[in-house]
């Protein structure tokens, strides 16, 4: 006998209620197998869901979309980060500037190594601190650096942080509506569940594969083993023999 396979996706779920729902709306709750409680809540469940599964899927692409910009501007922050520091660095190890000038940026224990920018704190960390040491140095008499310049450090940082915060909204965004979805997962599963059984206790006095046929315009999913498969197969080839 073939079994039935309860939806064990969003997407799934939404079409086995939805067929329901078609046939409530086609029928009426008075012509279709299942309780005039479990219509009601089918009504009031099925646009809550669908909307909720719409949020969660536009949230989940924006942040996707954006995900692609933020990773360049990323790259192109850190490349600035890390060469502004290899420039100073390298006049410090021509003599022309002394080393103790790291202090301005909170670099003295890294000597000539530029410190970890790979993380999104880190990159955050470091880049807001070249910006204001380097402001700190110049008002201290200091004479600018360049290729690249702090301007140019600083336009490119600041288009990351700005990019960083919005994609952390995004994501926040995803978290928040997919967490809704999770939240009607179960309360789905239970409404499906009881369609399910209510129509096929409605059609139990009908033989086997017309009460599954009767069964599956209301949402129903039954699944054929191997075997049964086979043998469906080898019925209709014979059909046709005799054709």
């Amino acid at each position: 006998m073939p079994y039935r396979r309860l939806p064990n996706t969003d997407k799934a779920r939404l079409r086995a209620l939805e067929r329901a729902f078609k046939r409530l709306e086609i029928d009426g709750h008075n012509n279709v197998p299942f309780s005039e409680q479990t219509s009601l809540s089918l009504r009031n469940f099925i646009s809550k869901f669908q909307h909720a599964l719409i949020l969660a899927d536009a949230a989940l692409k924006s942040q996707v979309q954006k995900s692609k910009e933020y990773t360049e501007l990323q790259r192109r922050a850190r490349l600035y980060v890390s060469h502004y520091i290899q420039v100073m660095n390298f006049s410090i190890l021509r003599g022309e500037i002394k080393s103790n000038i790291r202090e301005f940026y909170g670099l003295e224990s890294y000597g000539q190594t530029v410190p970890p920018l790979n993380a999104e704190n880190d990159l955050l960390r470091w880049g807001k601190q070249l910006i204001e040491g380097d402001y700190k140095r110049i008002i201290k008499g200091g004479s600018p650096f360049y290729n690249p310049s702090i301007a140019l450090v600083k336009v490119n940082f600041e288009r990351y942080t700005d990019a960083y915060h919005h994609q952390k909204t995004l994501q926040a965004n995803t978290d928040r509506y997919a967490g809704q979805v999770t939240d009607l997962r179960a309360e789905a599963d239970e409404l499906i569940l009881n369609i399910w059984n209510e129509a096929e206790a409605a059609f139990e006095h009908l033989p086997d594969s017309l009460k599954r046929k009767e069964a599956e315009r209301f949402g129903l999913i039954y699944v054929y083993r191997k075997d049964e498969l086979k043998k469906i197969e080898c019925e209709k080839s014979q059909q046709r023999l005799f054709i």
